[in-house]
């Protein structure tokens, strides 16, 4: 009994360990994360009333349980804190890559909304793009599903490997995250072609926020197969690796992604209408042919005979003469010789 309660207080020894004060600082910035995603949460839900543009709103939801994504790698920062053992390690092997699944899905499934802005095109429904968010994490958590039951069912099989085959195993899980960080890299990019402008900003901040994703990613897949056993740091800095890694993409998804999109609404509600240099054209020339075919329905002249109606090339109306049912008119005819009527 004293000998298991001395295993625990050793496992939470690095939550207030000064002299290894990495748990420390990661423990610090992971709470002050989670507490500016909850302001973040709050400001996406009073802004959300506020919006009118029916494209800019369908990806609200999507972004919603984006933050709820975030919010949970920024509470699982203290498992990766707390040292490996069979409370932590389910948690880590199933909520590392679904959370990060979740994210860059949503992140996928508001890129692709964009492809089609960017084309001047109409947007997804938002529950289109909430299913494809949900549908591409769906892969994932099932994958994670099946592992942790096959480590529970075995009697918790980590206690008998080693910390290389550990952490090939959890490289090993996270595939399916590192090929939707490549897709949502490449769908990203293909908002960079298109006539609207004012949407290729969004996919801009989508590019950059995966692509530093990316950096991360490989920094610490490296250290952590690699740098660490060559360093002689194995396992002393796995578990530091792997949470610093956590919390810097956590941070990242905040600063690059969720505040220049909350910049953006912010902006637009206060707005009252777009400004010009920010249109786009092929909304533009929708929302006038409407306009005047509207126009054109409506023309009627004072005693009640429609009036034809033709629209310029600059779209203003001209109206044509009113004709009178009751008078005759004939039609000219061209000028015959007496020869070529003779011929005839």
């Amino acid at each position: 009994m004293y000998d298991d309660c001395i295993q625990s207080t050793g496992d939470y020894y690095l939550l207030c360990d000064t002299e290894g004060a990495w748990g420390i600082v990661l423990e610090s910035l992971a709470a002050i994360g989670i507490v500016v995603t909850i302001l973040l949460l709050l400001a996406f839900l009073f802004l959300i009333r506020k919006v009118e543009d029916c494209s800019q709103w369908n990806v609200l939801p999507t972004q919603f349980l984006f933050l709820l994504g975030v919010l949970g790698l920024f509470s699982l920062a203290f498992a990766f804190i707390v040292q490996l053992n069979q409370q932590t390690a389910p948690v880590r092997y199933f909520l590392f890559g679904v959370l990060f699944a979740i994210c860059f899905s949503c992140l996928l499934a508001h890129a692709s909304n964009l492809v089609k802005l960017v084309r001047g095109r109409v947007s997804f429904t938002w529950t289109t793009i909430l299913c494809i968010a949900v549908g591409c994490s769906l892969l994932q958590t099932i994958i994670a599903i099946e592992y942790v039951t096959l480590m529970m069912t075995r009697g918790m099989m980590f206690m008998h490997m080693t910390p290389y085959q550990l952490n090939v195993d959890f490289v090993v899980l996270l595939v399916y995250v590192l090929f939707l960080m490549a897709l949502t890299f490449f769908v990203s990019k293909s908002t960079f072609c298109g006539p609207c402008e004012n949407w290729k900003q969004h996919g801009r901040i989508i590019f950059v926020t995966v692509l530093v994703s990316i950096f991360i990613w490989v920094i610490w897949i490296s250290m952590l197969m690699r740098g660490n056993s060559q360093l002689q740091r194995q396992p002393q800095w796995d578990d530091a690796v792997i949470c610093i890694a956590l919390v810097t993409n956590a941070w990242v998804f905040l600063l690059l992604y969720i505040v220049p999109e909350l910049c953006i609404l912010y902006r637009s509600c206060r707005q009252e209408c777009p400004l010009q240099g920010n249109t786009c054209p092929v909304q533009a020339y929708q929302r006038s042919f409407r306009a005047e075919n509207q126009e054109l329905s409506r023309a009627r002249d004072s005693d009640g005979a429609e009036e034809d109606v033709a629209l310029t090339s600059y779209g203003t109306p001209i109206q044509l003469q009113t004709v009178d049912p009751t008078q005759e008119y004939l039609i000219p005819r061209a000028n015959v010789s007496p020869q070529q009527d003779a011929g005839l």
